[in-house]
């Protein structure tokens, strides 16, 4: 998949439609993402997030557009690395 739009920096939209919120600790690796950057989206387990995008610059945690991150996964994520 591509991306359709990057307008929001933690809010991405794909070429099928989907919305995706990226975790806040992987912005960093979205940020030099283009719209031809060609895209996978996983369904992921045990780590935080329930999808990952993986792409040029690595893998970003995901969860769909409208759903909320758990308080304590985000800070006991950004606490460890």
């Amino acid at each position: 998949m591509k991306i359709r739009t990057h307008s929001e920096s933690h809010i991405v939209k794909l070429d099928d439609g989907s919305r995706w919120q990226i975790f806040p600790g992987d912005l960093d690796v979205t940020l030099d993402r283009k719209p031809e950057t060609e895209l996978d989206v996983v369904a992921t387990k045990g780590d935080v997030g329930s999808h990952a995008l993986i792409g040029a610059g690595g893998v970003a945690r995901v969860i769909r557009a409208g759903e909320s991150w758990s308080v304590r996964e985000v800070r006991s994520t950004l606490k460890n690395g």
